[in-house]
């Protein structure tokens, strides 16, 4: 990212590790609507910023108090890389990091993987070593896709049995589908009008598709619940006409589960009437993708119990020299693409 609204390639010079962190000579990325909203000042102005925060690699160098990881390693780093001394990751929240945007360094407050080698923080607590069967196309969906994803089915607090409903199937909403019925949900409704990623969605779990641009949402919604709402809604995609949604078609005492990035506007508006005027018990609970290591293993290990395959979701690849063009597709959404994969040399 030059500045915002423009892109191309830049000579950096290969970072360097501090005592605790790693440099990681990248090998898979992945490209991710949120980069397309930072290049529109989604987290304001940013000058030469290296973008991408979905990278795998391999372990170029480590300072000399990382204890768990050498040169060599294949490794996965979450999207999200907090400093765990932190109060708000002491406390039980293992995506922050002081700030409104938390652990969110990758393309914000430091250059992304989006490069031949990035520089991981902490990499003890931060990189987790892929296991030799799963191979890196699909290990690169758990530095945010799977991990976001999952997180919005989770913090959705799904019972058995439950009814959620995802808004909007892009790859966060598809694997939040998938979270969905993971975690043993009864009924899971999609909602989505593009046919790729409506088929998508009923590969991962949906049990019933809704097309906004055909029909009332909030309508079909209740006529599947026969009346009473959703347990649980998803809002995958990060706008203020879905959010106002999600909480219309929650039951009382339902959760809206936020995991859209809202790159434009100062405010996020709730219905008033179908908030119960303040009343509802619904609750509405936001997160940023969950770092660690520890939720990187966790994640891996669905991937190697062929719990889940990720791949489906890569609708293109494109190698490293062609990255302004797989930009491009990305961010004007052309060819109907759903992720874009890149290879490395």
């Amino acid at each position: 990212m030059r500045e915002i609204g423009q892109v191309g390639f830049l000579d950096k010079p290969v970072p360097r590790p501090g005592p605790r962190d790693a440099v990681v000579r990248t090998t898979t990325a992945l490209i991710c609507t949120s980069d397309s909203h930072t290049v529109r000042g989604g987290i304001g102005p940013r000058e030469n910023l290296t973008l991408g925060h979905e990278g795998i690699g391999v372990v170029h160098e480590v300072g000399d108090e990382v204890r768990d990881f050498r040169p060599g390693d294949r490794v996965l780093v979450g999207a999200i890389t907090p400093d765990w001394g932190d109060p708000a990751s002491q406390n039980g929240h293992p995506s922050q990091s002081g700030g409104p945007l938390g652990g969110f360094k990758f393309a914000n407050s430091k250059d992304g993987v989006f490069a031949e080698y990035f520089h991981v923080n902490e990499a003890d607590a931060n990189m987790a070593k892929i296991p030799d069967d799963v191979p890196d196309e699909r290990a690169v969906y758990c530095a945010d896709m799977l991990s976001t994803g999952f997180m919005g089915a989770e913090n959705g607090n799904i019972p058995i049995g439950g009814t959620v409903d995802a808004l909007a199937q892009g790859p966060v909403g598809l694997m939040a589908t998938a979270g969905a019925r993971l975690r043993g949900a009864g009924l899971i409704i999609g909602v989505e009008s593009v046919p790729g990623r409506q088929k998508l969605a009923r590969h991962y779990g949906a049990d019933e598709i809704v097309d906004f641009a055909t029909e009332d949402v909030v309508g079909r919604v209740l006529d599947l619940t026969g009346g009473q709402g959703v347990d649980t809604a998803v809002e995958a995609l990060g706008a203020d006409v879905t959010f106002q949604t999600a909480v219309k078609i929650i039951k009382p005492g339902g959760t809206v589960s936020n995991t859209g990035y809202y790159g434009e506007g100062e405010y996020i508006r709730i219905p008033r009437v179908e908030w119960g005027v303040g009343m509802a018990d619904k609750t509405i609970a936001t997160g940023l993708c969950p770092g660690g290591r520890l939720r990187m293993e966790r994640l891996l290990r669905v991937l190697r119990g062929g719990r889940l395959d990720p791949t489906p979701m890569t609708t293109h690849t494109f190698r490293f020299e062609e990255m302004e063009r797989a930009f491009e597709v990305a961010d004007k959404k052309l060819d109907d693409v759903v992720k874009v994969l890149i290879t490395f040399p």
